[in-house]
């Protein structure tokens, strides 16, 4: 497989991060979700809620770009039609398997409402437009805390553990989409089912975005479709 093609920074390309560097990369993710969830009142402002989902963001690409200072922009590729196209198509698979998922967990369990659909509900339109701007950086860092674990997982898993790779990847796309739904804990009530079988679920087809492409914009980019449209129908319906 070429350089270009693999996943970055758990087999050497385009670099080998050890022990003491993803330690770093996963503190750095672990921060930046202290800064996002960290109740603190300068930040409740109509443009002060833009510092914690930056720092979100920042914060664990600073770690990063000190573990590798090279390569770190290695998560990034340029955005060609196939990426777009490939954007599109898993942000419906996405939103397909939301709704497929929530429809059978409701049906069965009940589940807990997103706080955030409460909270948009009564806005203005100008405090809308700003809420849904600060959705974008605010996804891009849901999209490093679960693919920087991710790789992590690869290089302990395909590294010291042996695995093969298939078996390296597919139990770090599962254990990172695990991790991932168990950041949602709080925010629906610490109802685990709900957060293991339906967020999980949807992880899991966001994670396949960054998969299929290795270019953490096009999970992203279907993580703001996703969300977007699910919040868009909720005022819709509202």
């Amino acid at each position: 497989m070429s350089e270009i093609d693999d996943f970055p920074f758990y087999n050497g390309r385009p670099a080998r991060l050890v022990a003491r560097q993803w330690w770093l990369v996963l503190a750095g993710v672990a921060l930046g979700f202290v800064a996002l969830t960290a109740p603190i009142p300068w930040f409740a402002g109509r443009f002060g809620q833009f510092v914690p989902a930056v720092l979100f963001v920042l914060i664990p690409l600073a770690a990063l770009a000190i573990a590798t200072p090279q390569h770190w922009t290695a998560l990034f590729r340029r955005l060609g039609w196939r990426d777009v196209v490939a954007t599109v198509l898993v942000a419906l698979l996405t939103l397909v398997v939301s709704f497929a998922a929530g429809w059978l967990f409701m049906k069965y369990h009940g589940a807990q409402a997103n706080p955030a659909v409460k909270m948009i509900s009564g806005q203005s339109q100008g405090e809308l437009g700003l809420f849904f701007l600060k959705t974008a950086p605010q996804l891009l860092g849901e999209e490093l805390v679960t693919i920087l674990p991710m790789l992590a997982f690869m290089t302990l898993f395909h590294g010291p553990m042996g695995l093969a790779r298939p078996k390296a990847i597919a139990l770090a796309w599962l254990l990172s989409a695990l991790l991932f739904a168990a950041l949602h804990l709080p925010t629906y009530q610490w109802n685990f089912a709900q957060c293991f079988a339906v967020i999980g679920a949807a992880r899991l087809v966001l994670s396949l975005g960054y998969l299929w492409t290795r270019n953490i914009w096009v999970s992203t980019g279907a993580h703001i479709l996703n969300d977007w449209s699910l919040f868009g129908l909720a005022l819709a319906l509202a």
